[in-house]
């Protein structure tokens, strides 16, 4: 008989609805029961593309003695950390408090009043490798709640105060200076894989955020280091098995520290921020293989994970068939099947194809040689042998979708499809990619019609045709990111009013009344152990970080100061930590590269159907420009003005559609000629720059 899992919509949770395990998702009901019953509370929580949670569950939920064990001493709790990140970032800080370590499956013991006492990660069925098994570990803390009852309320205590201290606490403010961003890129240098990119040693993960930074950091000061680590990293990523060289996409992280073993799950934030910076990096730094990365990848979201309503799914399994990787690896055989042996012999050579594999006896596609070096081995022109691969990747593909697809996560999070839809949006224009265009306003109307309430809050997330749970501020702050980009690239008035009107509940429902901080979770929220406020950039960006950047983009737009001032105390009050731990402030640094720098304000005067404006407009959307807000004003819509005061008195010249630039206060003539406008865009961009 399903337990009480079957009523939710979280694939996740519905994946343990059959369990034997008395089940409960997180609510009153479960929290009531235990303290009625005097009852500790076990709080499993996990996400349905995470590996390690299919083992547990397998191994120890399915189970019908383990499950009778936890039913008979605990409350149970299945928590979806992706619906619930509130809860996931309390009883993650616990179990890395109490061992040093955290990871899914999280597994966290509380009192009935939710205080955490005792947690962990994996344990698995027997005991093994130096950890106890599952079991044991039920029945040492049932014994512990029984009979040692005050040992328990005292590590509970301080457990709990802990986590009260770390959700009030901030590091002291400090001068935030360009020398902040400089010792940022230097301590960078210092954990750069000087062979393979990347961060630090296996598993290695993307940390698209950091290189966004390094490349805004080349942009300001020329050094040739900060290029280099990003182009490194990315040209490695793109070579290694982390990318999927058939569907296009990125897999979570390579399990080694060359990049070519991936977790092989695929996650929408990741595809989201690589296709931006793979963008940002295209233009930054003029490689074409960058661009077609970033294609391949927003194809592949748009084939693979959009809803037929335009929502964003949040992520692909990485196991099919039982095992991890299947969909994804090749055997030559498999090869040659679908190619014939002299396409077959290519592309197998192309990508580093053997008879021995390099997974499990497989191969996870790669290119780890050159194409030059490999055409010449077959003796061939290298233009031949792309023009090879690139005709017979279609082939591949097409016979890959007859092998047993990984499971995919269809709840739709409005923070992810906020990342997403900047990219799609930021895509469109680049890439010069109206369909791109159209997934991006489809979205955006799908978010704001389905996952907002009518008094302007948003929901979580939604499936099933069900929305639900109350809104974080990551989910504020990445859909007002994401709309302010679709406002970029649109100029139609409907998405910045929206990126506003977020703006405003996210200033009044989640900041700290005594600092300049926001809290993760709104004043109109459950009540939980502590209010959670995260600092760190992590796999996704911090809601602090992300909200600062689009504080800062919409004063320049609305003229209202105190969110400027707001943005700029989030990042003192991170400055230190920034220059000293750069990979885990990476959005940061960028917020505070455009704090520093200043707003760059272009009005674009005109109607966007006019073919000079879309001149004018090209020159931005060409450029690398990460600091530059533009805005529209067309003299047949005065109120304009009105909404953004950035574009008040802003006429056109002699009846043609005219650009104004400003920055740090000042502006400079206006101008009508595209070539103009980017030799101002162009002189601007060193002059704009502080001396600290």
């Amino acid at each position: 008989m399903p337990n009480r899992l079957a009523a939710e919509t979280s694939p996740y949770l519905l994946q343990h609805k059959d369990n034997p395990v008395e089940w409960y998702p997180w609510g009153p009901e479960a929290l009531g029961r235990a303290k009625v019953e005097d009852k500790p509370i076990l709080v499993s929580i996990g996400y349905a593309a995470c590996h390690w949670c299919h083992v547990m569950e397998h191994e120890s939920f399915e189970d019908e003695a383990t499950a009778a064990l936890m039913n008979e001493a605990f409350v149970c709790i299945k928590v979806d950390r992706e619906e619930r990140p509130d809860v996931d970032g309390i009883y993650m800080s616990a179990v890395q408090a109490m061992t040093g370590h955290g990871g899914w499956p999280l597994n966290c013991f509380l009192t009935p009043d939710g205080v955490p006492f005792f947690g962990g990660t994996y344990w698995p069925p027997a005991e093994r490798m130096g950890m106890p098994s599952f079991r044991r570990i039920l029945a040492s803390v049932a014994e512990a709640w029984q009979d040692r009852r005050d040992a328990v309320a005292e590590n509970a205590a301080q457990l709990g105060e802990y986590l009260q201290r770390s959700s009030r606490s901030a590091p002291a403010p400090g001068d935030l200076t360009t020398a902040t961003l400089d010792a940022a890129a230097a301590a960078l240098a210092e954990d750069v894989d000087p062979q393979h990119g990347g961060f630090g040693g296996a598993p290695k993960f993307p940390q698209p955020v950091v290189i966004d930074f390094l490349l805004r950091h080349h942009r300001r000061t020329g050094d040739e280091r900060s290029r280099g680590m990003a182009e490194l990293t990315l040209d490695r990523m793109a070579a290694g098995g982390l990318y999927d060289h058939v569907g296009g996409g990125f897999h979570r992280y390579s399990v080694d520290a060359v990049w070519l073993v991936p977790h092989f799950e695929k996650m929408l934030y990741d595809n989201a921020q690589l296709a931006r910076v793979y963008l940002d990096a295209a233009r930054a730094l003029g490689h074409d293989r960058y661009r077609r990365v970033a294609t391949e990848t927003l194809e592949y979201v748009a084939r693979e994970m959009t809803s037929p309503e335009g929502g964003f799914y949040a992520t692909q399994d990485a196991d099919s068939e039982g095992e991890e990787g299947r969909f994804y690896v090749w055997t030559p055989a498999e090869i040659d099947a679908v190619l014939g042996a002299d396409d077959g012999r290519v592309v197998r050579a192309y990508y580093g194809v053997t008879e021995r594999g390099n997974f499990e006896g497989r191969n996870i596609l790669n290119t780890p040689r050159p194409a030059a070096t490999v055409a010449a081995e077959l003796g061939m022109a290298e233009d031949a042998l792309l023009a090879t691969v690139a005709a017979t990747r279609t082939k591949l593909y097409d016979s890959r979708e007859q092998r047993v697809h990984p499971g995919r996560d269809e709840k739709i999070i409005t923070a992810w499809n906020g990342l997403m839809l900047r990219a799609f949006a930021e895509g469109s224009t680049v890439l010069g990619r109206r369909d791109f265009l159209g997934l991006a306003e489809r979205n955006a109307d799908f978010v704001l019609t389905r996952l907002r309430t009518d008094d302007g809050r948003l929901r979580r997330t939604a499936k099933d045709g069900q929305a639900k749970l109350d809104g974080y501020l990551e989910d504020y702050a990445f859909l007002a990111d994401g709309l302010l980009a679709l406002y970029q690239a649109t100029f139609d008035r409907r998405w910045v009013e929206a990126a506003i009107s977020l703006a405003e509940t996210m200033v009044a429902d989640f900041a700290d009344p005594e600092g300049d901080l926001f809290y993760d979770t709104g004043a109109h929220h459950e009540t939980l152990v502590a209010r959670p406020r995260d600092l760190q950039d992590g796999a996704t960006p911090a809601g602090n970080s992300v909200a600062a950047e689009a504080l800062l983009r919409l004063a320049a737009l609305t003229g209202r100061d105190e969110w400027a001032r707001r943005a700029e105390g989030i990042l003192r009050t991170l400055a230190n930590p920034m220059a000293e731990h750069p990979t885990a402030f990476g959005q940061f640094l960028c917020a505070a590269d455009l704090a520093l720098a200043g707003v760059r304000e272009l009005t674009l005067v005109g109607s966007p159907t006019d073919t000079a404006f879309r001149d004018l407009a090209r020159q931005v959307t060409d450029r690398y420009e990460p600091n530059l807000v533009a805005a529209r004003f067309d003299p047949a819509e005065p109120d304009l003005a009105d909404l953004l005061p950035l574009v008040a008195d802003r006429p056109m010249r002699d009846g043609q559609a005219t650009a104004y630039l400003c920055e740090r206060g000042a502006c400079l003539p206006p101008v009508t000629d595209p070539a103009a406008l980017a030799s101002l865009l162009a002189q601007g961009t060193a002059a704009a720059w502080p001396v600290s």
